[in-house]
């Protein structure tokens, strides 16, 4: 599959894969800026042209836990028809922080169903039933 892509920030690094078989591609910070005590938001340079029927998931590198940081919003969504700078926001503490050129999320590309809700008066019986949180054991 092929995306295009816009760099809006001179030393803005194309996402790549950093070993065979990974699922996300790294994304690197060319700015980075505090918004409060304990948010920074990390700015990597690029638009996409994400084909609709399919998402650009922003997810945190596995490494986020080295600089006690984690996304605000768990998971960053990049809509088919969202052509602005992608960025980051992190919560957690500055004194170990990302900083400019460090690859600081990752982005995955995954298909995207579009559903209608059928509204009805009774949903199918299954083991589970309404069985929630810890329903199905530890």
């Amino acid at each position: 599959m092929k995306i295009k892509i816009k760099r809006l920030h001179p030393n803005a690094v194309l996402p790549k894969y950093a070993k065979q078989g990974d699922a996300g591609m790294d994304l690197t910070a060319v700015s980075c800026e505090e918004i409060n005590f304990d948010h920074m938001k990390y700015n990597f340079g690029l638009a996409f042209e994400i084909p609709e029927g399919f998402v650009g998931f922003i997810f945190p590198r596995s490494s986020c836990y080295k600089q006690w940081q984690m996304l605000s919003n768990c998971v960053g969504v990049v809509d088919s028809g969202y052509r602005g700078e992608v960025s980051a926001v992190m919560i957690g503490t500055h004194d170990k922080s990302y900083k400019v050129g460090d690859r600081v999320a990752q982005l995955i590309v995954m298909p995207i169903p579009y559903v209608q809700f059928d509204e009805v008066d009774e949903l199918s019986d299954t083991e589970r039933g309404a069985g929630g949180y810890g329903s199905t054991g530890k």
